[in-house]
């Protein structure tokens, strides 16, 4: 693959280390790191916090500094410090595990973006030692969660930062706790920092990551501090919550961050708008005893403390925003803290929890959703802040997930030059519909990702194949009986896929509902169709593991039905590597919510970038992407979000009413595909995802969008580009 850089073949290893008082690091130039931290500590506070549960930017699948070293075969160093550095980055583990799904990936590609950009923003976050969690797939017992073991100090890119008075020992930060007496507690986080490097190699995103399993911090902080989402008990939870709001003010004193906008990537770490409006208080009434402020006096410091922050919310499904039971906080929180909760975090429909969505859309100076559709729905249920309440749609980076046989087709027509820097430029494939030579090599880089998707499948099969006798675990997938070299699955068999969180509200299971009528429509008309899913369902969520289960339950009823016709392949462990395979390899991409409780749904628009087209419910982006039947193909019901059932409960999910819309779609989608003289009608959907939908669903053009809101102060020629960006879409429209 081609990379525009800066850097030149002249260059030395030694041009890629940076140091300052926190550390030395590797990746970019002293210059570059040093403009990059000057504009974090300016005194002007130019530059913004993005503040995130989760972050998920694994190496294994966007790795500048490791592409631009390979490219110019500088694999290896004679110094022993660099040496150090290419063992690292060539050997080292290839994932940051600190992500359980979509919001953490969007968040990595949000970064990512604001690299590329040039956008002053450093990022606050968790990491968590146990990582998420290991997916095991039984045939017979479904989804087994496993301990994911990981060395943050073997990870390329991550380096913990050092104390400035002392270089030998690690930078601590301290934050109290408090137990129900308002008894303090002392617990110390040290500090990871993952440098998000553009593709350029000329500026990066600090990503700091607090680390608060240590031998000597209470055990409760420490059970809280292992595993994301950790969701044993309530406290731990709402620990968890705690670690990260509260953990937020002090790293950016420590490293002398002065940004005066943060941005709340979901409501997890809210609780820094209560440690602010304690610093207004304190101002105020001149001691700590906030028990003692008045409700105006409140009211006053979370109003000033609102113009410091920006709220994105991602989901309408209660399950997705915190209440906390006041009995349970009050055992880990001051009784000044529960003083400010009970005026600005209460909870009309449960009196006895503190709602931390409601304070998030109370403290802040602009809200937003994730789509149009999402802003409606957000606004039907917060109706009180719905005049601040904005769409910013989500995007993907275009770099990270567009593949490299796609990329490297770009890069070979003149018509996508700089596409790397901008995404608009694919624009420009409706100038192309029409080239037979664009149409040939569109095709074949389709067909290697195809040919690469499946090599990974087939010999996922035959390994598990081969474990049947060499370990307990049944294999998740029926067709690992009877794989062989003689039938492995072929990747121009129609595919479609599917992988995202199992959670109820998005019906994995839904297409499956009559399995009769699905098999009558591949041997009526001699048609094989593949389907590939992958996806976790949260470890506490029983239902989401049954949908699991149920996928692994059909998969010898649809092969045998079908005559051999259909496959239903289930790919254990999703994470992103696993993504970037899927969303380039298959021919479309599934996906069925319930409308409207699928907020965005980013999986679809990384498939579009790819010019695979979707096949899915008028949720979410699709609403925007579908572009009246140029780009794929939509079903299922659309009623008004007006009168919308927001309910998850299994009788309310709709699945006769959107499983017969499917079937009766599904045959014109498998004739586009298998007849001859039907078929440029789907590679006219592709060319028209990367004309309509790529300048779109890119974070470039979303990081323009946000950049709006955090009002901040860039050279002409940066905002004239991140103009350019916004003019690309405008999400409010």
């Amino acid at each position: 693959m081609q990379h525009n850089n800066s850097i030149n073949g002249s260059f030395s290893l030694n041009d890629l280390v940076a140091s300052n008082q926190f550390g030395t690091f590797f990746g970019v130039s002293q210059s570059v790191f040093d403009t990059v931290w000057k504009n974090l500590t300016n005194p002007d506070g130019n530059s913004v916090v993005y503040i995130s549960m989760e972050i998920g930017a694994d190496p294994d699948v966007f790795h500048p500094i490791k592409s631009k070293l390979t490219d110019l075969e500088k694999t290896d160093s004679k110094d022993t410090r660099l040496k150090a550095y290419m063992k690292k980055l060539f050997n080292g583990p290839g994932k940051i595990p600190c992500y359980g799904g979509g919001l953490g990936v969007l968040a990595g590609d949000t970064l990512k973006s604001f690299a590329d950009c040039k956008i002053p923003v450093i990022a606050v976050s968790l990491l968590y030692r146990h990582g998420y969690f290991s997916q095991i797939v039984d045939s017979k017992l479904g989804q087994i969660s496993q301990i994911v073991a990981w060395h943050p100090e073997e990870t390329p890119g991550l380096y913990l930062l050092r104390d400035p008075d002392n270089p030998d020992q690690p930078l601590h930060i301290q934050i109290p706790f408090f137990n129900e007496h308002d008894h303090e507690t002392i617990a110390s986080a040290q500090v990871w920092m993952k440098m998000e490097v553009n593709h350029s190699l000329d500026f990066f995103v600090p990503e700091l990551l607090l680390d608060f399993s240590l031998p000597d911090n209470p055990k409760a902080i420490t059970d809280a501090a292992g595993q994301l989402y950790n969701s044993e008990s309530s406290i731990i939870k709402a620990t968890q919550r705690r670690m990260l709001g509260t953990g937020i003010l002090p790293v950016l004193q420590a490293l002398g961050i002065t940004s005066k906008t943060l941005h709340l990537n979901e409501q997890h770490g809210v609780v820094v708008a209560l440690q602010l409006i304690a610093e207004e208080l304190l101002q105020t009434i001149g001691h700590s005893d906030f028990t003692q402020a008045s409700n105006e006096q409140i009211e006053n410091a979370a109003e000033k403390v609102s113009q410091k922050l920006v709220y994105t919310i991602h989901t309408p499904v209660k399950a997705g925003h915190d209440r906390f039971n006041k009995s349970v906080y009050a055992g880990i929180s001051h009784k000044s803290c529960r003083h400010i909760l009970e005026l600005l975090a209460n909870d009309d429909d449960s009196p006895h929890s503190y709602n931390f969505t409601t304070l998030a859309m109370r403290v802040n100076r602009t809200a937003n959703s994730v789509s149009r559709l999402h802003r409606d729905v957000t606004h039907k249920q917060f109706p009180f802040f719905a005049d601040k309440i904005s769409a910013i749609t989500n995007g993907v980076h275009h770099l990270t997930w567009i593949s490299d046989a796609r990329a490297e087709l770009f890069d070979s027509f003149q018509e996508f030059k700089n596409w790397r820097n901008d995404p608009g430029v694919l624009q420009k494939a409706a100038e192309l519909k029409d080239n037979s030579r664009f149409r040939t090599y569109l095709s074949r880089a389709w067909e290697k990702d195809s040919a690469i998707l499946y090599e990974y499948v087939n010999n996922m099969l035959m390994e598990h194949r081969n474990q049947m006798t060499s370990t307990w675990i049944d294999p998740p997938n029926y067709y690992s009986n009877i794989i062989d070299n003689s039938n492995r699955l072929s990747p121009k068999v129609f595919t479609v896929g599917f992988a995202r969180r199992f959670s109820t509200y998005k019906r994995a299971d839904l297409i499956f509902d009559n399995i009769d009528t699905l098999c009558k429509i591949a041997t009526d008309n001699n048609w094989p169709i593949n389907f590939l899913f992958s996806g976790k369902a949260h470890p506490a969520d029983e239902p989401g593991k049954s949908v699991i289960k149920l996928i692994l339950d059909y998969q010898q009823e649809l092969h045998e039905k079908s005559n051999g016709l259909i496959d239903l392949i289930f790919i254990p462990n999703y994470d992103m590597h696993i993504a970037k395979l899927m969303v380039a390899g298959v021919h479309v991409w599934l996906n069925n919510p319930k409308r409207p409780l699928e907020a965005s749904g980013t999986s679809g628009m990384k498939a579009a970038l790819n010019g695979v087209p979707n096949l899915s419910i008028m949720d979410g982006w699709w609403v925007e992407g579908y572009h009246e039947g140029l780009t794929g193909w939509k079903f299922g019901h659309e009623g008004p979000v007006d009168e919308a059932d927001l309910s998850e409960s299994p009788e309310a999910l709709l699945y006769p009413e959107d499983s017969a819309s499917f079937y009766n779609m599904l045959p014109g989608v498998l004739e586009e595909y298998y007849s001859p003289e039907l078929k440029s009608h789907f590679l006219d959907k592709a060319i028209m995802n990367l004309c309509l939908n790529v300048p779109i669903f890119n974070t470039h053009r979303m990081a323009a969008e946000y950049l709006q809101k955090y009002k901040l102060k860039l050279p002409k020629t940066l905002q004239n580009r991140m103009d350019g960006f916004a003019k690309l879409y405008n999400s409010n429209a």
